[in-house]
This record gives structure tokens, C-alpha cells and sequence, in this order.
């Protein structure tokens, strides 16, 4: 089991103080940066969870809030969260500092977005083509991306709860808009959105097998998602 101690430290990009978490193990295969927009003081526990099954992989994570710690208590915050145009640049930036700063400095890197924070990942993989190598959505709502999720690249995985309803509607029509790059993995008889607890390991287990692949450090540690896991839908 790879042992590694997380550490919370603040990121200074494009003029903003954002709060992350980064823990990075030794001979790391690549780093994914989890990005939300979360209207609190916190980070997801449910993203801890996934990356968690990262670092037994020896991929590194870091976990951001893309909004301050000053629009998570106003209501500039609400705004924020849902406007694609100041996502993006963020998550850029982000992307920019994790490309030229130790630890992760010349690792590969991917992107895995919550909620709203998925525009601003799909943004952020159509501006940095070479650094991001593939996205995975929880939950997401890539319909904020608007016409960027036809620009889109590397290979996108949006992950989706079959009794999420609407967000699920959202995610599947979003998913021919790319340039054939996006599937659908739906987790059947649960809700993503409601985080599940079994929905999130299995949410988990997904990202933990289909991340090293696309970054280049080897075989996951399972096959094609069981009709108990995720199931993609092409």
C-alpha cells in the first residue's frame, strides 16, 4: 500500500488565494487535479475518496476549491460557481502552476471535476491540450462548457448516477457534442448527485482504473467496468 500524507497549502494563481490539498507520492506516475466550486469553507469528501484510490496507484492529487475563501461566504460566490467564463481561467491556471511547480512539476496530468467545476476542467483541457490528458466528471454539468465541449481532445468519462435524473439527462446529451471523445458511465440503481455512499466507491474504483491508463503508468488494476460497476455507454 503507498503511504502518503496529505498537506493543505494555499495556491497563488492569476491574483487569487485558492485553498487546495496536494499529496503527491514518490515516483509518482502522473497528478490529477480535482477541481469543485463548493459554497463552503471545505473540500468534498467524496473527491478525498476518489483520490484516496488514486494514490494507491501512485498518481498524484491535488484537490481545489476554485472559489476564495471570500466568495465562499458571499454571495459573489453563487455567481461564480456557475459562470463558465471565470471556471475556466481558473482551472487553467491551476493546471499552469501544477505543470511548473515541485511536486508535480513534469508529471502528466488529468482532471476530475465536480458539479460546475467540470466546465471549467473541459475548458481547461481545450486551452492545454499537452498537459491534460483525459477528464473524468462526477456529477457534472458540462452543458456550462457550452460550445468548448466540441473542442475537446482527450478522453472524457462523465460519470453520472442512473437515478440522478436531471443532471443524468444533462451529461447524456452532452455526450455527442464531443468530438467523439466522451462516454457516458452511468452507476446503476444510485445517485452520484446524493453521493451514495456504495455509488461513490464504485465512482472510486472507476477513476482509480481508468486514470493510469490515460496517463501512462500502467495497467489498472481491473478490467472493463462489470455490470456492477459503472457501465459506459459506448
Amino acid at each position: 500500500m503507498v503511504e502518503t500524507v496529505p498537506q493543505q497549502t494555499t495556491i497563488e494563481v492569476i491574483g487569487l488565494e485558492l485553498e487546495g490539498v496536494v499529496n503527491v507520492p514518490e515516483e509518482a506516475r502522473g497528478v490529477v487535479l480535482f477541481v469543485h466550486a463548493l459554497g463552503s469553507n471545505r473540500h468534498d469528501a467524496s473527491d478525498a475518496r476518489i483520490a484516496d484510490a488514486l494514490q494507491q496507484k501512485r498518481i498524484g492529487t491535488v484537490l481545489v476549491n476554485l472559489l476564495t475563501t471570500e466568495e465562499q461566504e458571499t454571495d459573489a460566490g453563487v455567481e461564480a460557481r456557475f459562470d463558465p467564463t471565470t471556471l475556466g481561467p481558473r482551472v487553467i491556471a491551476l493546471a499552469d502552476h501544477l505543470a511548473k511547480h515541485p511536486p508535480t512539476a513534469g508529471l502528466r496530468g488529468g482532471l476530475c471535476g465536480t458539479g460546475t467545476g467540470v466546465a471549467g476542467a473541459l475548458i481547461a483541457a481545450v486551452a492545454r491540450p499537452g498537459w491534460v490528458r483525459a477528464v473524468f466528471s462526477r456529477a457534472g454539468r458540462p452543458d456550462l462548457a457550452g460550445e468548448f465541449v466540441r473542442l475537446v481532445r482527450c478522453p472524457t468519462l462523465l460519470v453520472v448516477g442512473e437515478l440522478d435524473g436531471a443532471v443524468r439527462e444533462l451529461n447524456e446529451q452532452a455526450e455527442d457534442l464531443f468530438p467523439r471523445t466522451a462516454r457516458v458511465g452511468r452507476v446503476p440503481g444510485a445517485s452520484v448527485v446524493h453521493e451514495d455512499p456504495q455509488a461513490i466507491s464504485l465512482v472510486a474504483e472507476l477513476a482509480r482504473d481508468w486514470f493510469p491508463l490515460r496517463l501512462g503508468g500502467g495497467q489498472g488494476s481491473r478490467g472493463a467496468p462489470s455490470a456492477s460497476r459503472p457501465a459506459p455507454s459506448r
